[in-house]
């Protein structure tokens, strides 16, 4: 278990031991053989704290972090989507050398909020995303047509895939058809967000789609060329239903990975080294590595 006192002594007298530790962070590259398996932990950051059945599930930092320390210590997985905040406690706690990093940029939507749809960015920039040496950025996309919120959104993220590809950096661009009760999840309304999230921005060379697995995913895959990340979600209470539409969506072309949180952070046995596993073990094959240390 990590020491969190001295991490809260490094935060509180020695904050310039951030930046050192992203200067100092070994670095691997995005792209290679075989699929990715990102774990996200941008959630919090939203006030989106529910998992299944329990709402505050991810409340408590220090349970979060030994979730995250120990998913990001196994050899299946590559990398880390996240806020500042916790990207700057693992990077103090030594848990990021050899990982893909990606640092989530828009969390203005707080959930359940009137101003949702307007979704600023109140995290990561591309300076910061840049300066920390991290591998890309990450932004939530919602497209809601009743919702005046989504032009300014629209815009922001187009801005920023601009930013972000201009410093060859990754643009994760995660687009929903939503409306206030929640998201378009059938194969036509993800259809239509992939199609308006792939073209923002004044180039689209460095961008990665994240997506939903919804049914007909061949037919939504069809949506696009460009390299498409699955969207893990939440499983609530049934991660094998999860678990098989994963298998079948990562067989098809341009699927890259996974990028999954809550139901790996939080499986109902709250074992998250089987479901870490688990998840990798779903991947194409790709060179053996070793695990990170401590794993």
């Amino acid at each position: 278990m990590a020491d969190y006192g001295a991490l809260r002594e490094i935060r509180a007298r020695h904050p310039e031991r951030i930046a050192e530790a992203a200067a100092q962070r070994r670095r691997r590259p995005l792209t290679g053989d075989g699929q990715l398996l990102i774990i996200a932990a941008d959630h919090p950051a939203r006030g989106a704290l529910g998992v299944g059945s329990r709402p505050l599930a991810m409340g408590s930092r220090e349970d979060l972090l030994d979730r995250l320390v120990a998913a990001l210590a196994r050899p299946g997985v590559d990398g880390l989507l996240a806020t500042p905040d916790i990207v700057e406690d693992l990077l103090l706690l030594g848990a990021l050398d050899d990982r893909i990093v990606i640092g989530s940029m828009n969390r203005g939507g707080i959930q359940g909020a009137v101003f949702e749809f307007d979704d600023r960015f109140t995290a990561f920039d591309s300076d910061a995303i840049a300066r920390m040496r991290l591998d890309g950025g990450k932004m939530l996309c919602r497209i809601a047509l009743d919702e005046h919120g989504t032009a300014a959104t629209l815009e922001a993220c187009a801005r920023a895939v601009s930013e972000l590809a201009a410093r060859d950096l990754i643009a994760m661009v995660e687009p929903f058809w939503s409306h206030r009760s929640g998201h378009d999840l059938s194969p036509e309304g993800v259809i239509k967000a992939i199609n308006v999230g792939q073209a923002l921005g004044a180039t689209s060379a460095r961008t990665w789609l994240k997506i939903p697995v919804v049914p007909e995913m061949d037919r939504v895959m069809r949506a696009t060329t460009l390299p498409a990340l699955l969207l893990g979600g939440d499983p609530g209470d049934t991660p094998d239903l999860a678990y098989a539409a994963w298998r079948n969506a990562l067989k098809l072309p341009g699927v890259r990975g996974l990028v999954v949180g809550r139901a790996l952070l939080y499986p109902p046995d709250d074992d998250v080294v089987t479901a870490v596993d688990t998840a990798a073990a779903m991947l194409d094959a790709r060179p053996a590595r070793s695990p990170a240390p401590g794993g």
